[in-house]
């Protein structure tokens, strides 16, 4: 009963925010609350919530204080040589936007944390999808999937829940999965060139004057689907880049934007919070802090706690500055620290009420026994949807192990198993677990439903590619 009630609530959760018929705060709080009623344990749910408000305040806190901090970086300047430099390598063209979006992803995830990789991804690339009437779900969309695949970083944690899980050492586990994740790779940017030459079709490569037309706050969900997928970005946009460059055909990827106008550097160049003789401050300060998390030399709450602070004192000495650019990221803070304590809700109750348990030894007790050979390939295949239902936690503490004991009981060593259970990462950064994919989906503007509409399909087919590449390269 708790088996089919779980995968009911996740069910019900996923289809109430994809049809938009509830906000995801709300479904996060109200669903798991309703089925904790129905498993019978309502009188429990106070202390469900309470443990998993618990296990994710440190999460929160360092989202809330890695928004500050990242917008404050945002706001006097140390992001605009970027988006400057992307935008020389972008041009006006929706092709090398998309793969410009997966190349920083990936680049950025190198520091091993999912919520820094969005914020510096989506400050960087917004205003030229903005400004171009670009598709918002296909940035959020390569740029989770990027980040899926880079995740699997022995710092970035799943590998080391892995390592811990079965007690392996992590580099075993990693450096021989690296042929197959370069291939995962390979594939988010084959993939990215595949969206992004559909977003070119349907907008064509625009000239500065169509770029700085004024425009709407739009989500084109259906684009990267096919020519005319969204409304709001004009059919006719190829027609209108024909018409002011001349070329006739609306795709010439070599279309200069004048060098001259600072007005599509994605930031203003002029505005007051700019503190360009604290740059290098602002870049040491940021590479320090970068370098103190991977090397932990703090738990990572306590490090954005401390850099906000500091940027806060340094770049704002004036209090009345300081408070206006805490209250102009107040919003992000908000909605991202509210979505990951609603998170708790649903997390609590599916833990609390012996759920993921009872759904994880259904899963386990239902592969066939001929299968046992092939344990590695059945986690790899498991992992791909059981990451996305569940946290990292709960799959590498709770499933990974009893389907490591199924496979030695058939010659399977652990090993293979380890390596195979990282295949399902493309997807799981996606998932309404993951609080990470809050802040993307939030400094985007992108609505959770819309972009899991997206993702998914694309996530799964990278993880089926990652899994293909081990197979093929003989490391699973």
């Amino acid at each position: 009963m708790l088996t089919i009630l779980g995968f009911t609530m996740i069910a019900t959760f996923l289809v109430l925010i994809m049809v938009k018929k509830m906000s995801p705060i709300a479904a996060l709080v109200l669903i798991p609350a309703l089925f904790c009623v129905f498993v019978g344990k309502g009188a429990k749910l106070g202390d469900y919530v309470i443990d998993g408000v618990t296990s994710l305040a440190p999460t929160a806190a360092m989202l809330m204080f890695a928004i500050v901090y990242f917008g404050v970086m945002i706001d006097v300047g140390l992001f605009d040589p970027i988006v400057r430099g992307i935008l020389k390598f972008c041009k006006a063209d929706p092709l090398r936007i998309v793969v410009g979006t997966a190349v920083l992803a990936a680049i950025v995830s190198l520091d091993g944390d999912g919520s820094t990789t969005f914020m510096i991804t989506v400050s960087a690339m917004y205003p030229l999808y903005k400004r171009l009437k670009m598709s918002l779900v296909v940035m959020t969309g390569v740029a989770a999937m990027a980040n899926g695949v880079m995740n699997t970083l022995p710092w970035g944690g799943p590998t080391a829940r892995a390592a811990t899980a079965l007690k392996l050492d992590a580099s075993d586990i990693f450096v021989p999965m690296i042929p197959a994740l370069a291939v995962g790779l390979l594939a988010v940017l084959v993939l990215s060139y595949v969206l992004g030459r559909r977003e070119r079709k349907r907008l064509g490569v625009l000239t500065l004057d169509e770029v700085l037309e004024p425009d709407t706050e739009t989500v084109l969900v259906g684009a990267g689907a096919g020519a005319g997928a969204g409304a709001g970005a004009s059919g006719d946009g190829a027609k209108k880049a024909a018409r002011a460059g001349g070329s006739g055909s609306g795709t010439d990827a070599d279309a200069e934007l004048p060098e001259a106008d600072d007005d599509f550097k994605g930031l203003d160049p002029h505005r007051a919070t700019l503190r360009p003789k604290l740059y290098w401050f602002n870049s040491l300060l940021t590479v320090t802090l970068l370098t103190a998390m991977i090397m932990e030399w703090l738990p990572i709450p306590v490090l954005f706690l401390l850099g906000a602070a500091l940027a806060l004192t340094v770049n704002f000495p004036h209090m009345p500055d300081q408070k206006a650019r805490l209250g102009a990221h107040a919003e992000n803070v908000l909605n991202v620290s509210g979505m990951v304590f609603a998170a708790a809700v649903f997390t609590g109750v599916l833990q609390g009420t012996g759920m993921v348990d009872h759904m994880s030894k259904w899963l386990v007790s239902n592969i066939p026994a001929g299968m046992g050979p092939h344990m590695a390939f059945v986690t790899g295949v498991l992992s791909i949807p059981l990451t996305y239902f569940m946290s990292n936690d709960g799959f590498y503490f709770g499933v990974l192990p009893v389907l490591a004991e199924a496979g030695q009981a058939h010659g399977v060593s652990s090993l293979e198993i380890a390596r195979a259970s990282l295949v399902g990462q493309p997807l799981h950064m996606s998932s309404p677990l993951v609080p990470a994919v809050y802040v993307l989906v939030g400094m985007a503007k992108v609505e959770f439903g819309d972009h899991t509409r997206f993702v998914v399909k694309w996530a799964a087919l990278t993880s089926v590619v990652v899994l293909g590449a081990g197979i093929l390269f003989g490391i699973i």
